[in-house]
């Protein structure tokens, strides 16, 4: 069985003794009992004296880009500071945040995607938390679509925010821990960071192997299936298509009421993607996008985990759905994760390239399988970059 950083932890929690230290945490953050990591550090030593809950709050109640609050735990009293507020400010701890402190630890479990945007929230905790003195303590979770595939390009200057912070692929194949050093490393905020990393687990390890029980990170992030088709549904929140929030199986629909299910499905399996299915179906979202309408759609089916590629599977259904009917596919208008000026698409692929070829006219097969083509390179030159911080073995 894994061992997290938690448990491993918990079994030296003297090192908290004398210590006034915070926590970054969310509902998954637990014990492989299932005791909230704020309570198994309270029963075995001084509690943290401030919580930090980052986008959907501390206890993962809020939808996505719906402001989190903070106030008491209700489980201990403790404060509770969020870092998911009304504002882009509120993304980073505030200065006076770590006052009195001198130790942040990090406990969330990340997806293994460059959108989630718990990564982003982790890191910007760790430097201001460095810049006020306080050591940083990550303990290290599974990545739970596994930590040797790489896939996606990288991000281009311009087109940095909360859901592209780093340059990064879509799928990373890093654990938090393993990424949080990454992007310190030769930073001067990299110095005050320790990762407690896992025992037992291994880069080729599915969820299932872990012995860890699946708590959900976020309230649309409901299975382990969720997070390995994540990579590529995500995209479709770029667009006016359901990504079928609001349903049972959010990431796994995707569709609008102006679609045929049929026709999309077969432009699909045209494109001949290893390790999917798409299912031909109809579903009715019962809030956000098309709320309370039917929408005709696909269900993706993943068959062979370790050969399906969800980035690349998320580029097809878009440019399959936009095949079906041009005139009636539309970009999402609306600011996306407090950025109003740069095309949400553009925020997801880090660049401007997919959507532009998308709409290329003749020259859109062309453009996009050239922009498809050029990942690899990005990929095995990110694989070189981390190799020193891998923490783990395949």
């Amino acid at each position: 069985m894994v061992r997290t950083g938690l448990d491993r932890l918990l079994r030296g929690a003297d090192r908290l003794e004398g210590r006034r230290y915070a926590l970054l945490a969310h509902r998954a953050s637990m014990t492989a009992e299932g005791l909230p990591t704020h309570v198994a550090l309270a029963k075995l030593g001084p509690p943290p004296v401030a919580l930090f809950g980052p986008e959907h709050g501390f206890y993962g109640v809020e939808q996505d880009m719906v402001a989190a609050t903070g106030g008491r735990d209700p489980l201990t009293g403790i404060p509770v500071l969020s870092l998911y507020g009304e504002s882009e400010e509120s993304l980073r701890p505030r200065n006076d945040a770590f006052d009195g402190l001198d130790l942040l630890i990090i406990d969330l479990q990340d997806v293994g995607s460059r959108y989630y945007t718990y990564a982003a929230t982790a890191v910007w905790a760790a430097q201001g938390a460095a810049r006020a003195g306080c050591e940083v303590w990550v303990l290290d979770r599974p990545n739970p679509i596994g930590g040797k595939e790489v896939e996606g390009g990288l991000t281009r200057s311009g087109f940095r925010s909360f859901v592209g912070a780093f340059r990064i692929p879509v799928r990373h194949g890093l654990t938090l821990g393993e990424l949080v050093r990454f992007l310190g490393a030769g930073e001067s905020w990299g110095d005050a960071i320790e990762v407690w990393p896992m025992s037992g687990w291994r880069r080729t390890m599915t969820w299932n192997q872990t012995g860890l029980p699946w708590i959900p990170p976020s309230p649309n992030m409901p299975t382990l299936e969720t997070a390995l088709i994540y990579p590529g549904g995500c995209l479709v929140e770029a667009t006016e298509l359901s990504e079928g929030r609001g349903t049972t199986r959010p990431f796994h629909l995707v569709g609008a009421p102006h679609l045929h299910p049929v026709e999309l499905a077969d432009r699909l399996h045209s494109r001949d993607l290893p390790g999917v299915r798409f299912v031909p179906t109809y579903f009715r979202p019962q809030f956000q996008k098309h709320a309370g309408k039917i929408c005709g759609g696909v269900e993706i089916l993943v068959r062979d985990p370790q050969s399906f590629r969800p980035y690349r599977t998320g580029i097809e259904v878009l440019r399959a759905a936009h095949a079906c009917d041009p005139g009636r596919f539309a970009w999402r208008a609306e600011a996306y994760e407090f950025v109003d000026t740069i095309p949400a698409i553009d925020l997801l692929t880090g660049s401007a390239v997919f959507r532009e070829a998308l709409e290329g006219g003749e020259e859109a097969p062309q453009r996009l399988d050239a922009w498809i083509g050029s990942w690899p390179a990005e990929e095995t030159r990110f694989a070189e970059q981390t190799e020193d911080i891998r923490l783990y073995e395949e």
